[in-house]
């Protein structure tokens, strides 16, 4: 049965930014979707697999980098970012009519920020997971929408944190990550809206470990040798 949103002749719009696997999987995945229909999406330009995919099915493309309020598509209902790391300022982020949904590969709050998945088993965690939260003004902080965990093998502990992290992204976070946001738009499409706040008690922030051209100290512990 569709929700208030809907009629029988109307679908919902939905626009898409990301890149690779990740951005190709959840696209395939709205395509498929009989009440939805995707009116654009920003990936990089030479990206084969989402990219490709849009173009395949004849979807506007934005190039990554010049994703803005004033070139974004009209009639957007609901933003998704799929593996993106285009910023959504708040003047895009309030185009679409029900807002922007995000997935993140940790368990908001904690481990906030780009290498979330690498800082989870430098510091040993246990479990890990994934969630799709909606976009506001600060950087992983926003409301709670759909939420899931894994377990994370002590085995990855000894290993290179940076190879293991893109094995446990690849194996797990990253098909959690399609699922939850299928999940999230399931969750719209059927009106129950989730928006959970998260809580600041547990919140964590890492920097990046990619970033090499700022000094951090923190960055250069990281690679010291042990002893």
């Amino acid at each position: 049965m569709m929700h208030e949103f809907f009629d029988d002749e109307k679908r919902l719009n939905v626009f898409i930014s990301g890149q690779k696997g990740m951005g190709e999987d959840v696209l395939r995945a709205m395509i498929h979707n009989p009440i939805i229909n995707v009116v654009g999406v920003c990936c990089p330009i030479d990206d084969r697999r989402m990219g490709a995919l849009a173009d395949t099915f004849e979807i506007p493309r934005i190039p990554s980098g010049s994703l803005r309020a004033d070139i974004f598509p009209n009639g957007v209902d609901l933003g998704i970012s799929a593996h993106s790391f285009d910023y959504v300022g708040r003047a895009t982020r309030y185009r679409p009519r029900l807002g922007w949904i995000g997935y993140h590969p940790s368990l908001l709050p904690r481990h906030r920020g780009r290498s979330s998945i690498e800082w989870a088993i430098r510091m040993k965690d246990p479990i890990t997971g994934g969630t799709v939260f909606w976009l506001n003004d600060g950087i992983d902080r926003g409301d709670i929408a759909t939420q899931d965990w894994c377990f994370i093998d002590p085995a990855m502990f000894s290993e290179d944190p940076r190879e293991m992290a893109a094995i446990l992204w690849r194996e797990t976070l990253r098909p959690m990550g399609v699922r939850l946001i299928c999940e999230t738009v399931g969750h719209i499409l059927s009106g129950s809206v989730k928006r959970i706040p998260q809580d600041k008690r547990f919140s964590t922030w890492e920097p990046s470990t990619e970033v090499k051209d700022i000094y951090r100290p923190d960055l250069l512990l990281l690679n010291a040798p042990k002893t």
